[in-house]
């Protein structure tokens, strides 16, 4: 399970030094996408075959499915960690979530995420009120 928050820097060749806690899940090779909210989403690549099964199951003939795999698809990117935990960012994926040398790198569970790292800090300090608000309706059992 990807946890925490860690600030790691994009080096002058776009690689990201991975979080020494993520690295024995993707260490032997994870797959960068476009993910939702501007962000990257970093699957191990056990995780995004069954991500991707998942999809499959998905009608040919829903529309929104359609343009959702394409957008996720097309952006996918496999990449092999090299031995300092180093992997680099496509620029395609760079641009896409507007990632400068500061980067946050944040634990969602089944997932990593990388956000610029003003994009993570405002879309935290936006998600605050909703997040103290949450009740059972949203997340049912939880609270």
């Amino acid at each position: 399970m990807f946890l925490g928050t860690y600030t790691p820097r994009l080096d002058e060749k776009s690689r990201l030094i991975l979080p020494a806690k993520f690295r024995d899940e993707l260490g032997n090779g994870l797959v960068l996408t476009r993910g939702q909210e501007r962000c990257l989403y970093v699957f191990s690549q056990r995780e995004f075959e069954r991500v991707h099964e998942q999809m499959r199951q998905a009608p040919i003939s829903s529309r929104q499915a359609r343009d959702y795999i394409r957008v996720f698809l097309s952006g996918a990117s496999d990449e092999v960690p090299d031995k300092q935990g180093r992997v680099t960012i496509p620029a395609s994926l760079r641009e896409y979530a507007g990632l400068k040398r500061e980067v946050a790198v944040i634990g969602a569970g089944t997932r990593a995420e990388i956000w610029d790292g003003d994009a993570w800090n405002d879309y935290l300090a936006e998600q605050e009120k909703t997040f103290s608000e949450t009740d059972e309706e949203v997340l049912p059992g939880i609270f």
